[in-house]
């Protein structure tokens, strides 16, 4: 568990899911439709400078892609109408 004390399982991982992480921002882009570009914001989203795919770890971009993968798994996608 992250210090913020928040994870959520996928696939029988836990991962860090505090907002801004980038299990949070892969199940953002799958819900928002934006197509996958790994990144997360260490301070929270919108808060400090963000992370680009470019100087993510392995791990975290892991972390950005079971968050997508978990929201599409779920369907759960913003309706526009």
């Amino acid at each position: 568990m992250d210090e913020r004390g928040n994870t959520t399982e996928h696939k029988g991982k836990h991962y860090p899911s505090w907002h801004g992480s980038p299990f949070d921002r892969g199940s953002a882009d799958s819900y928002y439709q934006r197509g996958q570009f790994p990144h997360y914001w260490p301070e929270g989203t919108g808060n400090g400078e963000q992370v680009k795919e470019k100087d993510m770890t392995p791990a975290e971009i892991e972390a950005y892609m079971a968050g997508f993968e978990f929201n599409e798994s779920m369907q759960n996608f913003k309706q526009w109408d």
